[in-house]
């Protein structure tokens, strides 16, 4: 499943970080990883911007981030109930 999938207030695992589409170079997915969008790390999905769109408001660890859609769509992700409860 992708980011952007999840609903507001779901807990996931980042699977990897790909090129999802064009607007997304290699530059880009190296940022996200470098922002801590890496496998393994625990990720919430917080909310989406004014009716259900960008940004999306993310948070990996104590940080929280604000993702375009098609950043959301780069990242996998495997949901979970809860983590680091």
């Amino acid at each position: 499943m992708l980011l952007s999938e999840l609903p507001n207030g779901a807990h996931a695992l980042v699977e990897r970080v790909f090129s999802g589409a064009p607007e997304v170079d290699r530059i880009t997915v190296q940022r996200l990883e470098e922002l801590g969008f890496i496998a393994g790390e625990p990720v919430r999905m917080l909310r989406r911007g004014p009716g259900g769109r960008e940004p999306l408001a993310v948070q990996i660890g104590e940080t929280l981030f604000a993702l375009r859609l098609v950043e959301a769509q780069s990242v996998e992700v495997t949901h979970t109930e809860m983590v680091g409860a």
